[in-house]
C-alpha cells in the first residue's frame, strides 16, 4: 500500500485556444475544482497506464459565478468537440473522444498495458454492460445528477441567484419528475447488483469487480463512489460549495452502499489510482 500525503500541487491547466495544437493526450477536464466523477475515471485510465498528459480547462472561469454566461461559456468547446460536456480526450490530431466508451478503447490502443479491458469476450461484454450502468445515460451518476439539479431547483426561487446553473443542467440533461422519483430506487438497485458481483468475486478468490485483475470496471465504480461517500479531505481535496452535492441523502440508496463497495473503492484508490487526487 503506498503512503498518501496531503499535497498542494494542482494540474497546470491549459486554455482550448492553447491546446488545440498541441502534440499528444489532451484531456479537458472542465471548469470546477471537483472530483466529477467522469472526469476522474477518465484521468485514471490514463493515469494507471502511465500515459502524460496535458490538462485543458473549459472556457468557463474556475471559481466564477456559475449561474452567469452558462450557454455561451464553452463556445470553444462545442467548436473543438461537437457537444459541451467534458472530459473530453484529444489524442494528436484525431477525432476528440467525449464518451466513456470511447475514451476506454483509446486508452487501450495508446497504451495497451497494463490492460483494463479483459481479452475473454463474455468478461468483455459484461464490463462494458455493468459500466454502462455506472456511467452511461439513466444510468447511476446520471440519476445522482438529476437528484442534485432537482436539490437545486427545489431550494431556489425563480430569479434566485444561482438558479439559471441549475435550470441550465435540466435542460441539458433532461430533468424531469418521474424520473426523479424514481432515481433513488434506480441508483440502490446498480449498486447492489455491483455488490452481489463483488461478493461473487470474492467467493473465488478475486479482489476485482471482473476476472482476477484490474479493469477499468474498478476504475469506474471507485471514481463513482464519490458522488455518495467522498474520501477525507485528505485524499480527496474540495471546495466546500460542493461537499453537498457530493453525499447521500436517500436512505434506499445509503443502504445499497456495503461496507465491501466501500472497501474496494479505497483499495483500488490506495494500489492504482491518484492519491492525493490533484484537481
Amino acid at each position: 500500500m503506498r503512503t498518501i500525503e496531503p499535497t498542494d500541487i494542482t494540474l497546470d491547466y491549459k486554455s482550448i485556444a492553447e491546446a488545440r495544437d498541441m502534440p499528444g493526450l489532451r484531456l479537458i477536464l472542465g471548469a470546477y475544482a471537483v472530483p466529477g466523477p467522469w472526469r476522474e475515471a477518465c484521468k485514471g485510465l490514463f493515469y494507471v497506464k502511465g500515459v502524460p498528459y496535458t490538462p485543458v480547462v473549459t472556457a468557463s472561469e474556475p471559481g466564477g459565478d456559475l449561474s452567469m454566461g452558462m450557454q455561451d461559456a464553452d463556445r470553444d468547446l462545442r467548436d473543438w468537440t461537437a457537444q459541451s460536456s467534458a472530459p473530453v480526450a484529444i489524442w494528436n490530431d484525431e477525432r476528440p473522444r467525449s464518451t466513456w466508451v470511447d475514451q476506454i478503447n483509446l486508452a487501450e490502443r495508446i497504451e495497451p498495458q497494463p490492460p483494463l479491458v479483459p481479452g475473454d469476450i463474455d468478461q468483455r461484454v459484461d464490463m462494458f454492460g455493468a459500466i454502462n450502468e455506472i456511467a452511461g445515460e439513466h444510468g447511476l451518476g446520471w440519476s445522482k445528477r438529476l437528484m442534485i439539479i432537482d436539490g437545486g431547483l427545489k431550494a431556489l426561487e425563480p430569479g434566485a441567484e444561482g438558479r439559471a446553473f441549475f435550470e441550465h443542467l435540466g435542460a441539458k440533461y433532461g430533468y424531469n419528475d418521474v424520473e426523479v422519483a424514481a432515481a433513488p430506487a434506480h441508483m440502490a438497485g446498480i449498486i447492489r447488483s455491483l455488490d452481489q458481483r463483488l461478493a461473487a468475486q470474492k467467493a473465488r478468490g478475486s479482489q476485482f469487480m471482473i476476472g482476477d485483475r484490474l479493469s477499468a470496471l474498478d476504475i469506474y465504480w471507485s471514481t463513482f463512489l464519490t458522488l455518495f461517500e467522498p474520501m477525507s479531505q485528505e485524499r480527496c481535496p474540495m471546495s466546500t460549495a460542493f461537499l453537498d452535492f457530493y453525499c447521500n441523502p436517500y436512505v434506499e440508496t445509503q443502504e445499497a452502499i456495503s461496507d465491501a463497495l466501500l472497501a474496494h473503492r479505497d483499495f483500488i484508490y490506495e494500489n492504482y489510482l491518484e492519491l492525493p487526487i490533484v484537481f
